[in-house]
């Protein structure tokens, strides 16, 4: 964990595109707060404090940590890097090609997105049963018996 400081180099910041459905509900939380925040001195932060201000780490820790509890999660088992090995760790598991998810996520190569963020979803078990259910298809019979 970094003691301080910005854990963002300038060759490692870049822009994403968001999901739609991610600019939707941002676009209306952002009505939503112009609409009901009364002292507000923000500079266009939608994430922000509530007088407008730059969140802190721990501010974004102790929200984080609000939702997580509504959402009916042990709040003390998951920070917000959670949610990185999370995003690696799904879209392995959609099919979506190591290397397009480790420059997603920032890294030079695939190793540290595999051994490090990437954890399984589905257990091993499931590769072999696929495989073995491949492999007795392919050797039955034209007429289906085996």
């Amino acid at each position: 964990m970094r003691a301080s400081g910005d854990t963002k180099t300038a060759k490692s910041r870049r822009t994403l595109k968001l999901p739609q459905r991610c600019v939707d509900a941002l676009q209306a939380l952002w009505v939503h707060l112009e609409a009901t925040r009364e002292d507000w001195q923000g500079d266009g932060l939608v994430f922000a404090t509530r007088t407008g201000g730059r969140l802190s780490a721990g501010n974004v820790r102790r929200e984080f940590r609000r939702v997580i509890a509504r959402a009916g999660l042990v709040a003390a088992e998951w920070t917000p890097r959670e949610m990185r090995h999370s995003f690696v760790s799904v879209l392995s598991d959609r099919g979506i090609p190591l290397e397009s998810i480790s420059r997603l996520v920032g890294h030079s190569g695939t190793g540290v997105t595999e051994t490090v963020y990437r954890h399984q979803i589905r257990p091993v078990i499931d590769d072999g049963a696929t495989a073995m259910d491949r492999i007795f298809t392919a050797v039955r019979e034209p007429n289906g018996e085996p």
